[in-house]
């Protein structure tokens, strides 16, 4: 069965969201700061900012990173919008909770502050969020790896292979989820390594590419050659320690398990690279938010959180070749007609 609930939520709000927001005049500037280009996921999310300020009659400048975790930028970026006279600022924080002054202050001189994918820290530090449950992202696939596992998940051996030593929202919200619904106690759910699980053995951050996967992958598998379950923080990340695997022969003996649904990623699922993913729309998130800016333009009005969250939910969805019960999935196939980059 295809988990379909969140994402009609998101999408009814969504449209209504769209339908609310009419075009506005063309000096309204909106900016939109990722953490980097060079992953797909960001890729897409531009996209959906530049086609809904087109289609709103807002000047979209676009920024972004060198790498993921490059917060300098990120600032600088800020700066100019605040300088640009922006009307709106949509976000993938690199620093969730360094780069709160900044945003403050951009929202004391009338800037709509929104983060996508990356919740701030504190999340009211911004006048939203657009974003995957990510903490629920990280325990659908958590509690796939237990499922698939079975009685042998009692004696796993899990490493996690993170984003960046800054540790933001979305690096501890998706790890935690992941081991939560592995069925570990992770004592604090806002802060990775503080678990005392036998069975989570080690971690290393990535950067959330594919080198960095395959760096930290093969360090882990030097300090911890019996390991047999790894998490990642996205697929680009997944994709670099499946090969550091490959070229030790283990790639056979050892499930990994994503977060992201790129189209590299899902077709990565269905060749058995990834045993399972939790897919994303970062393409939603950012159109939204630009639709987000223009009504604010137009009227003052700010968005709304989903009903109970603090942020607006914008769907996660598992995809896997291998269901198990009580656990909603989609195939990868399908995964293919839903999926982005």
């Amino acid at each position: 069965m295809r988990k379909t609930i969140a994402f009609a939520l998101a999408g009814v709000a969504g449209a209504a969201l769209m339908q609310a927001a009419p075009a506005v005049a063309q000096e309204t500037t909106a900016c939109l700061i990722t953490k980097t280009d060079a992953n797909p996921f960001f890729v897409k999310m531009r996209e959906g900012a530049e086609a809904a300020a087109a289609e709103n009659g807002i000047e979209l400048q676009s920024y972004a990173g060198r790498i993921d975790g490059d917060v300098d930028s990120q600032i600088q970026a800020i700066e100019s919008c605040i300088a640009a006279g922006a009307k709106g600022i949509l976000i993938t924080p690199s620093d969730s909770a360094g780069l709160v002054p900044l945003v403050e202050q951009a929202r004391g001189q009338g800037i709509l502050v929104i983060a996508l994918d990356t919740p701030f820290e504190p999340a009211s530090a911004a006048d939203a969020t657009f974003a995957t449950d990510n903490r629920l992202a990280g325990e659908l696939i958590g509690r796939w790896a237990a499922a698939q596992l079975g009685d042998a998940a009692a004696d796993a051996k899990i490493v996690s292979l993170d984003l960046n030593a800054m540790t933001p929202s979305v690096d501890y919200l998706r790890n935690q989820g992941f081991l939560a619904g592995f069925g570990v106690d992770v004592k604090d759910p806002n802060v990775i390594g503080d678990e005392d699980d036998p069975r989570y053995v080690g971690r290393d951050v990535t950067n959330g590419n594919e080198e960095g996967g395959r760096t930290a992958m093969e360090s882990l598998l030097q300090a911890h050659p019996d390991l047999n379950v790894v998490y990642t923080i996205n697929e680009p990340a997944a994709a670099g320690a499946y090969e550091a695997l490959r070229a030790v022969g283990r790639e056979d003996e050892v499930m990994v398990v994503s977060v992201d649904g790129g189209c590299p990623g899902v077709r990565n699922v269905q060749e058995g690279v990834i045993g399972a993913t939790s897919m994303q729309f970062p393409l939603l998130m950012a159109s939204l938010g630009i639709d987000a800016i223009a009504q604010y333009a137009q009227d003052g009005t700010l968005p709304e959180p989903s009903p109970g969250l603090d942020f607006f939910n914008t769907g996660v969805e598992l995809v896997t070749d291998q269901p198990v019960e009580g656990i909603e999935s989609m195939t990868a196939e399908e995964g293919l007609e839903r999926c982005w980059g």
